[in-house]
């Protein structure tokens, strides 16, 4: 079960944002994330909660950011409920999507397993509904994903197998690169893994 922390920053000026301390493991019906967010300061920010099925749809999100919370799951597309800390205030979204995304890395893992790409499949679309910082604003995006390259790499362990993607933003053109282990981000804009206290787990 590998459990570490990552730190987030703005990707253009590096700007620390927050860490993110998390643990994740494949389990009888997928995978499960868990983790607690802090600002620089040490306050708390927030946390998520992401469950897959087998297949790498969203059973279940659970996200706490600000005074907002996200419940959410695939349903009919994706389906999700946003309300603020009382309560009172409560919409309801659904959106043809394929699953969620967020600052999170856990989203980057979710997609990459959803989508089970092989270093020679072309690229492939996928609409996502991204909940944004801080308040957890829903929308909706289209992204492109390419497995560029799949490399094991020595390691005490055993070989360590690193899969290395090109995310494309289909609204800007903006590229980005995200290192993949397993279940675990090793590198991407904006997200650096600071610890791990265990392998990353080898998802089916």
């Amino acid at each position: 079960m590998p459990r570490g922390r990552y730190s987030l920053h703005d990707p253009h000026d590096h700007t620390p944002l927050a860490e993110e301390h998390f643990q994740c493991a494949p389990g009888p019906s997928g995978w499960r994330y868990v983790s607690r967010r802090t600002a620089p300061s040490g306050d708390h920010l927030g946390s998520v909660d992401l469950a897959l099925d087998e297949l790498g749809r969203p059973i279940r999100l659970e996200l706490h950011a600000a005074s907002w919370q996200v419940r959410g799951a695939a349903l009919d597309g994706v389906t999700w409920v946003r309300t603020d800390s009382t309560g009172t205030h409560a919409t309801e979204g659904n959106v043809r999507a394929h699953a969620f995304t967020g600052s999170s890395p856990a989203f980057l893992v979710a997609t990459a397993r959803l989508l089970r790409l092989t270093p020679s499949a072309p690229a492939t679309r996928v609409r996502l509904v991204a909940f944004t910082d801080p308040v957890l604003a829903p929308l909706t995006v289209d992204q492109s994903w390419t497995l560029v390259e799949r490399e094991a790499h020595a390691t005490d362990n055993g070989p360590l197998i690193v899969d290395e993607y090109q995310v494309t933003a289909l609204d800007t053109g903006e590229q980005r690169t995200v290192h993949l282990s397993g279940d675990v981000v090793l590198a991407a804009p904006g997200i650096e893994l600071e610890e791990l206290e265990s392998p990353p787990s080898v998802l089916d």
